[in-house]
């Protein structure tokens, strides 16, 4: 995502000089992301076989969770490399917030900390339901969670839709700007 912001004003002479649909640069880490996942992906199945952890049949939810996590970093993206193309500040918050966002997710802690009555509003936060869906599909420690992921892919659709839409509403000002 931090790569995805700063996109358009590492490849300024792209912008300006060339026409090509734009939405291509920062989506193009995202993608480039999926490598490093798949990866590391690959050595997370080698360790769980040599410590005796089997995957479940929920497994083969994994697809869709993939999608909903690249929907949401795309969307963030979209809507970063806009923001940092017309304010230039915003590269210095970035870190910032990809970091509150990574303690504002379930990564180091079970979402059962969090009481009961504020799970829904929890999984407001689109890796929530993403994260659990990781966890219950390969470690089948409890059961698959159906209604904060309905909530996290919406979620998640809305950030892709609305990043996209303000991306393409700054697009035409890009050149000049940059």
């Amino acid at each position: 995502m931090r790569i995805s912001s700063n996109s358009l004003i590492d490849g300024t002479n792209l912008v300006s000089k060339v026409y090509f649909p734009r939405m291509i640069i920062p989506l193009a880490p995202v993608l480039a992301g999926l490598l490093d996942f798949f990866i590391a992906f690959v050595v997370l199945i080698g360790m769980m076989l040599y410590f005796h952890i089997y995957p479940t049949t929920l497994t083969l939810f994994l697809p869709l969770l993939v999608i909903l996590m690249v929907f949401t970093a795309g969307g963030v993206g979209m809507f970063l490399a806009a923001l940092n193309a017309r304010y230039r500040d915003i590269r210095y918050t970035i870190p910032f917030l990809v970091q509150s966002w990574m303690f504002a997710s379930p990564i180091v802690y079970p979402t059962s900390i969090v009481p009961e009555k504020y799970r829904l509003v929890y999984a407001l936060n689109p890796m929530v339901g993403v994260i659990e869906g990781f966890r219950s599909a390969l470690l089948g420690t409890r059961s698959f969670p159906v209604q904060m992921l309905l909530i996290s892919t919406l979620t998640s659709v809305i950030i892709l839709i609305t990043g996209g839409f303000y991306f393409k509403q700054t697009e035409r000002y890009f050149a000049d700007i940059i």
